[in-house]
């Protein structure tokens, strides 16, 4: 039963192409510029060695944003190749 929803559910693979990179490059900017504005301590260590052009982002920071930008891309990116859009 669960097979049979799982293969009705399935929909042509995503190959990757530019548009891909670019929607999950402007997805991690705006999770690290949401990031930039909400975390409470941004510089915890340990620190980066280019703090400056990295938002001033501790390691801990840095990690969390773009791990949240992967998961913000993702979902724009399945999303739109879902509505046929890419």
């Amino acid at each position: 039963m669960l097979t049979s929803t799982l293969l009705a559910a399935a929909t042509t693979p995503l190959s990757w192409s530019p548009t891909v990179g670019i929607i999950m490059i402007l997805a991690n900017l705006a999770a690290i510029a949401f990031g930039k504005s909400t975390i409470k301590y941004p510089n915890a260590e340990p620190a980066l060695p280019l703090p400056n052009p990295l938002g001033g982002f501790g390691v801990p920071a840095l990690l969390a944003t773009t791990a949240f930008g992967h998961i913000l891309g993702t979902g724009i990116i399945l999303g739109l190749h879902n509505l046929g859009r890419i």
